[in-house]
């Protein structure tokens, strides 16, 4: 195998890998010993679980977040200059969308290193695929502020963008907060808006609804602690 950069994706949630990795990915996985990952506990779970046989503590694992400094990401490329492949791994989906491994993988395109990305889920495009809005033309926000009044301001933002551009708008929220957001799309969007909530994609109890912002209202569904993503369209 080529050496490279492999950006390895990880179920959504708790499902079968089978169901959602391709076979391919196992292999690849069995011939890397450097892993660039979110969380280590999560990666080396997710690792035994795509392959029971792996030998996790011949494994070495670099931590990559928001705390990580620039200095210490240089340095985790060092196995590729040495002829080692070296794989990325997100806490759930493909790494660098919505993700810190895309500073890494910025690194290694300056670096002239190959970078192949592997498939797998994606909560973006599957929202997309079955929101049954316009996928020729979207664009993901990742969160919202914070703020109260900020985030409405910005809710506002992108339902003129939805009317001005004809382009699907996309955003989450951290999970203990998804029931408020869900209400404020409500208060805040036009009643002819159409909202789309996908939560728990590729799971077991998956949800997957697009009403009109009229349609939703007093239908919301709990969300609480479920991993989800918001769409609005026209």
């Amino acid at each position: 195998m080529e050496p490279a950069l492999f950006l390895i994706p990880v179920p959504l949630g708790d499902t079968e890998h089978a169901k959602v990795l391709p076979g391919y990915n196992r292999e690849v996985i069995r011939q890397i010993n450097h892993f660039i990952v979110e969380n280590v506990r999560t990666a080396r779970r997710f690792l035994k679980k795509n392959d029971p046989a792996i030998s996790i503590d011949t494994l070495t694992f670099y931590e990559l977040n928001k705390h990580t400094s620039p200095e210490t990401v240089h340095a985790y490329l060092e196995p590729l200059a040495n002829g080692e492949s070296v794989g990325v791994i997100s806490e759930a989906g493909c790494p660098a969308v919505a993700d810190p491994g895309a500073d890494m993988v910025a690194i290694a395109q300056r670096k002239n290193y190959k970078v192949v990305p592997l498939v797998g889920p994606s909560s973006i495009l599957l929202s997309v695929m079955a929101s049954g809005f316009n996928g020729q033309s979207f664009a993901f926000h990742g969160y919202l502020p914070i703020d109260a009044g900020q985030r409405t301001a910005m809710i506002k933002k992108l339902e003129c963008r939805i009317y001005a551009e004809n382009q699907t708008q996309l955003f989450i929220e951290t999970p203990y907060r998804n029931n408020k957001l869900a209400e404020e799309l409500i208060r805040t969007c036009k009643p002819a808006t159409r909202l789309c909530i996908a939560s728990n994609l590729t799971c077991d109890d998956e949800y997957v609804k697009t009403l009109s912002v009229k349609e939703w209202k007093g239908k919301l569904p709990d969300l609480t602690k479920k991993p989800t993503i918001f769409l609005i369209y026209k």
